[in-house]
């Protein structure tokens, strides 16, 4: 099967695997996997942040985030599609006792005079604003990048209202490759990041929060707290150094995939738009008389997976086991749709 479903189906490659049983372990919630403590002072390094929390998922790091960063009954600001809010399972709710005001953006993405006029006035009949949070890359936006000019706006002012400033990172890497940033940009702006290691990076489990060293200390409870204490992660933190270090610079090529399954899609009859391609997510808006499952199903036939995620909207992601002979085989099946 070519599955481009997600770029959650990647698996390790066999150097990473090396690295992996090669990888000196301990006990992480004692403190003293080594690998662990190696892994979080690589990443706190490279986003010059002061320190770093190893935990099994992205949206554990979101939820401990959120957690740190409010008290209940404060209210989040996100993006209405954003995965803190409609991928979570209801964490915010549940795990914060928080509320969301969620704004409608563009492609994901919001901006600092939306957020000025979501932020609550100081009013007892409303829940305090204290948090906002931001997702990037733009999953339900096609993976779409925020604009850093926006960025520094919107930090801004979250510094003069007081407001704590998260970032989900999920796919944060694909948005440094395509434009340009670095780590350390990205420090330097928010009060916490989550970084994942197991999307376009493929690596098995985890991902990363970050923040400053009472933060994270707070966070590392939290974490406890919600069962993600792990014992000998040293084998899972092996692979995240590993794709730190070979798989970054990889991006780009599931990029232009990505680029090259849009243009041909935009030729199918069944394709009414593409939303524009920035990295590694390709969604699809489907005519009125066909549907997205129609679509997959044919796609099924040929050995070949993507994921419709509404009606009249398929969703293709790009990555690491997606070679150009694979691509290849994707672009002509799509061609040949009667």
């Amino acid at each position: 099967m070519i599955d481009l479903r997600s770029d959650t189906f990647t698996k390790p490659t066999p150097a990473m695997l090396e690295a992996m049983l090669q990888a000196e372990v301990g006990d992480d919630v004692f403190g003293e996997d080594p690998t662990v403590n190696a892994l979080e002072e690589k990443t706190a390094h490279l986003f010059g942040m002061e320190a770093a929390l190893f935990c099994p998922s992205g949206t554990m790091t979101n939820q401990i985030a959120i957690k740190c960063h409010t008290q209940p009954g404060d209210e989040v600001i996100c993006e209405k599609t954003s995965h803190v809010y409609i991928y979570e399972g209801g964490g915010i709710a549940f795990n914060s006792g928080c509320q969301v005001q969620a704004i409608a953006g563009d492609r994901g993405r919001i901006t600092a005079d939306q957020v000025l006029y979501a932020i609550n006035a100081l009013d007892i009949h409303k829940p305090p604003t204290t948090l906002v949070s931001l997702e990037n890359t733009a999953n339900r936006g096609g993976g779409s990048c925020y604009d850093w000019a926006e960025l520094l706006k919107i930090r801004e002012l979250c510094t003069n209202q007081g407001l704590n400033f998260h970032l989900d990172g999920a796919r944060l890497w694909n948005a440094m490759i395509a434009k340009k940033q670095t780590p350390l940009q990205y420090g330097q702006l928010f009060d916490s990041i989550s970084v994942c290691l197991s999307k376009g990076l493929g690596t098995p489990v985890g991902s990363v929060l970050l923040g400053k060293s009472d933060f994270i200390k707070k966070a590392r409870r939290m974490r406890k707290i919600f069962g993600g204490g792990m014992r000998q992660a040293g084998y899972l933190a092996a692979a995240g150094i590993y794709s730190i270090d070979h798989h970054v610079g990889r991006l780009q090529f599931d990029h232009d995939h990505a680029q090259q399954l849009a243009d041909t899609l935009n030729k199918n009859k069944y394709i009414a738009a593409v939303l524009p391609v920035e990295t590694n997510i390709v969604i699809g808006e489907i005519v009125s008389d066909f549907s997205a499952v129609q679509f997959t199903d044919f796609l099924r036939t040929r050995n070949i997976l993507g994921m419709p995620i509404a009606l009249q909207q398929v969703r293709f992601v790009t990555h690491l086991g997606i070679n150009a002979d694979m691509m290849s085989e994707t672009l002509h099946a799509i061609e040949q749709m009667k």
